[in-house]
C-alpha cells in the first residue's frame, strides 16, 4: 500500500471517530454546550484538557523551533508547563467554585460592571483569535502535506472538519472528541520518538536517549554541537540570546497558560470543586508524556537531518541534486515542497545541494574556496520537522501515516476549545449577557453555533498570512492573555481592593500596551507586503515581542492598584463574595476557635 493511501487511512478513520463522537454527544442545551452539564469525571477531564491545552504548537511546531535554537527555546518547554501549574493552584479550583459558565461572566460579577465583562469580552476574543491563528497554520500544514496539497487547501478543508463537530457538539462533544484526540496525538508522537532513539543510541526512552551515546560511543548532545558548529550555527546546547529576554518569554507563557479562556473553560465541566484540582493534576500527569519528550524530538531531528545533507560529514561531500531526484531517502523532500514549505536551488550548478550558515564570515570563506555560493536549501519551514521527522528517519509507513492523524489531532483538539471559547464569549457574555438580556435558551443556543461559524472563517482568513510559526504566534496570543486577562482573575479572586474602575482601566492598559509593542515591533505598521512578518528591532532593549507580555501584566497591575486607590472602595457584598470564594465554608469559624 502506497503512503498517501496509508495517510488516508489514518486520517479518515481519526475524523470519523471525531464527528462520530461529536453526534453521539451533540449538545441539547445551554449547560451541555458551555460546560458539558458539569458531568465531567476528573480524570476524562484532565485528558480533554491536555488534548485542549497541547495544540499545533505543541506537537508540529514546538520541537521545530528547539531543533534550529537549541537551549534558548526550552522556554517555552519551562513557560507552558509552568504556567499550568500556576492555572492548576491558583485559579481553577476557585473559579470552578464561583460556578459560571465563562471567564467573562466572572469578571463580570466580581467587579460588579457589564463594562468590564464587554472589556473581558474584548480581550478574551483578542487572545482567542490570535491563538486560533497558530492551530489553523498547523491544520493546513498537516493536511497540505499528507494530503500533498498546497498549505491554503489544507487550511480550508481542516476548517470544515472543526466545524462539523465542534459547531453541533458545544463542549460536551468537544470534550469526548478530546478524549480520543490525545490518545491518537500521544501514540503518534511517542511512537515515532522511540524508533528514533532506538536508531540513534539504542535507548527506547526518548527522555534517556538524548543523554545517551550514539553507536560510535560519542555524546549524542556533543556530537550536535560539533556538527551545527562546523555548518556556522550556534552551538545546540549554549545559551545564545538575551537571559533578561528569555526570562520575560518564559514568564509571560507562564501567565498567559494560567489566563488561557479556553483552557480554564475545561474546570467548569466537572462536578464539584475537588475534582477541578483533581483534573488539574491529571492534565499535568497527561501533559508530561509529550514534554519531556519534545526535547529530545527536536534535537535528534535536528541531527538527522543535518547528517542527511551533509552524507559524509561536514567537511565533506554536500548531498546531490541526483540523489535528491532518485534515492528514496530523500524521496520525502520532494513531497514535501508541494506544500511550498520546503525548497532548494543548485545556484552555482555543481549538482551538489550546501546546507550551511551563509550568515558566518568563517565559513563563508571555506564556502568560496569550494566553489559555494550561500545556502541552496533555500527554505526550511520549521513547522515541518515533527511531521517530516519519520520520513527522514525512514520510519515505516505506517507511523508516518499515524503521525499525520496526530498532529492534525493536536491541532483540531486546541481549534475546537479556542472556539467555543470565542462563541461563549460572543453568545454568553456579549448578546445573552449584555444586548439581549431576555434572550430564550434556544437562541442562546442558536447564536453559539452561528458566531463559532463565524469565528471559524475569521480564523481562516488570518490563518491565510499568520504572523510566524506556528509556536511564534500562539506565543503571542499568550503574551495578550497575561497582559490582559490573568491579572483580572488574579486580582478578582486574591484582593478586595481592586475595584470595578481599576479592573477596567488595568485590563484596557494591558491589552493596548502589549498591542502597540507587537504591531511595532513586527513592523505591521510599516511593511505594506502582509507575508513579510519579520521581527523588526526591540523597542525595549533585547525584549522581543513575544516577551512583552509580562511587561503588560505589570502595565495591567499597577494601572489597576492605582485607579482602585483613586475611586471608591468595592462594595461590601462584592468583598464577602471573594472571601466566599476563595476561603472554604467554616474556615473562618475552625481558626477562630483555635
Amino acid at each position: 500500500m502506497d503512503q498517501f493511501t496509508l495517510n488516508l487511512l489514518f486520517v479518515g478513520a481519526s475524523f470519523a471517530l471525531y464527528i462520530g463522537i461529536a453526534v453521539w454527544a451533540r449538545a441539547g442545551s445551554t449547560s451541555e454546550f458551555y460546560a458539558a452539564g458539569r458531568g465531567v469525571h476528573p480524570v476524562t477531564n484532565g485528558m480533554a484538557t491536555a488534548a485542549d491545552w497541547m495544540s499545533a504548537a505543541s506537537f508540529i511546531s514546538m520541537a521545530g523551533l528547539i531543533a534550529f535554537t537549541g537551549y534558548d527555546n526550552s522556554s517555552f518547554l519551562m513557560g507552558w508547563t509552568g504556567g499550568y501549574v500556576l492555572l492548576a493552584l491558583l485559579l481553577a479550583p476557585y473559579l470552578r467554585k464561583f460556578g459560571k459558565f465563562t471567564v467573562s461572566e466572572f469578571i463580570g460579577d466580581r467587579f460588579y460592571s457589564s463594562t468590564a465583562r464587554l472589556v473581558a469580552v474584548i480581550c478574551l476574543l483578542v487572545a482567542s483569535i490570535t491563538y486560533v491563528i497558530g492551530q489553523m497554520q498547523g491544520v493546513g500544514i498537516a493536511f497540505g502535506r499528507f494530503l500533498e496539497i498546497d498549505t491554503t487547501w489544507g487550511l480550508l478543508i481542516g476548517a470544515c472538519v472543526v466545524f462539523a463537530y465542534a459547531v453541533f457538539g458545544g463542549m460536551k462533544g468537544v470534550t469526548y472528541t478530546q478524549v480520543a484526540q490525545y490518545c491518537v496525538l500521544i501514540t503518534a508522537y511517542t511512537i515515532p520518538a522511540v524508533f528514533i532513539s532506538l536508531q540513534l543510541t539504542g535507548n527506547p526512552i526518548p527522555a534517556l536517549g538524548l543523554f545517551g551515546s550514539t553507536e560510535s560511543g560519542e555524546p549524542l548532545l556533543a556530537k550536535l554541537d560539533q556538527i551545527v558548529t562546523d555548518l556556522g550555527f550556534a552551538e545546540y546546547t549554549a545559551a545564545h540570546g538575551s537571559t533578561l529576554n528569555m526570562v520575560l518569554f518564559t514568564l509571560s507563557l507562564m501567565i498567559g497558560t494560567a489566563g488561557l479562556p479556553h483552557v480554564i473553560m475545561r474546570f467548569f465541566t466537572v462536578p464539584k470543586v475537588s475534582d477541578a484540582r483533581w483534573s488539574a493534576g491529571w492534565t499535568l500527569v497527561f501533559i508530561a508524556l509529550l514534554y519531556l519528550t519534545a526535547p529530545a524530538v527536536g534535537a535528534m531531528a535536528r541531527l538527522n537531518i543535518s547528517e542527511l545533507m551533509w552524507p559524509n560529514g561536514t567537511a565533506g561531500e554536500a548531498v546531490t541534486v541526483e540523489a535528491i531526484d532518485s534515492d528514496p531517502e530523500y524521496a520525502w523532500m520532494a513531497t514535501w515542497q508541494k506544500t511550498g514549505l520546503l525548497d532548494w536551488e543548485d545556484k552555482n550548478g555543481d549538482g551538489k545541494i550546501q546546507y550551511y550558515n551563509d550568515a558566518n564570515a568563517e565559513l563563508q570563506e571555506r564556502a568560496a574556496a569550494n566553489g559555494w555560493e550561500g545556502n541552496e536549501l533555500t527554505k526550511f519551514n520549521r513547522d515541518i520537522l515533527v511531521l517530516a521527522n519519520p520520513e527522514i528517519a525512514s520510519l515505516p509507513g505506517w507511523v508516518i501515516g499515524l503521525v499525520a492523524a496526530g498532529g492534525l489531532a493536536a491541532a483540531l483538539s486546541t481549534a475546537a476549545g479556542l472556539l467555543l471559547a470565542i462563541s461563549s464569549a460572543v453568545s454568553h457574555d456579549l448578546l445573552k449577557g449584555q444586548l439581549t438580556p431576555n434572550m430564550s435558551e434556544k437562541s442562546e443556543l442558536l447564536a453559539a453555533r452561528i458566531s463559532m461559524a463565524a469565528a471559524i472563517v475569521v480564523a481562516v482568513i488570518l490563518g491565510l498570512n499568520p504572523p510566524g510559526f506556528a509556536a511564534q504566534t500562539v506565543a503571542l496570543a499568550f503574551g495578550l492573555a497575561a497582559a490582559s486577562i490573568f491579572p483580572a482573575l488574579m486580582m478578582g479572586i486574591f484582593s478586595t481592593r481592586i475595584n470595578n474602575v481599576g479592573a477596567v482601566a488595568g485590563m484596557l492598559a494591558g491589552l493596548v500596551v502589549t498591542l502597540l509593542y507587537i504591531f511595532l515591533h513586527k513592523g505591521w505598521f510599516f511593511i505594506p507586503d502582509t507575508n513579510s512578518f519579520t521581527d523588526a528591532d526591540p523597542l525595549l532593549g533585547p525584549i522581543k515581542s513575544t516577551s512583552f507580555g509580562a511587561i503588560g501584566a505589570m502595565v495591567n497591575f499597577a494601572v489597576a492598584y492605582v485607579v482602585s486607590g483613586m475611586t471608591k472602595e468595592t462594595p461590601q457584598e462584592i468583598k464577602d463574595l471573594v472571601e466566599s470564594v476563595r476561603i472554604p465554608r467554616g474556615a473562618g469559624a475552625a481558626a477562630a476557635d483555635h
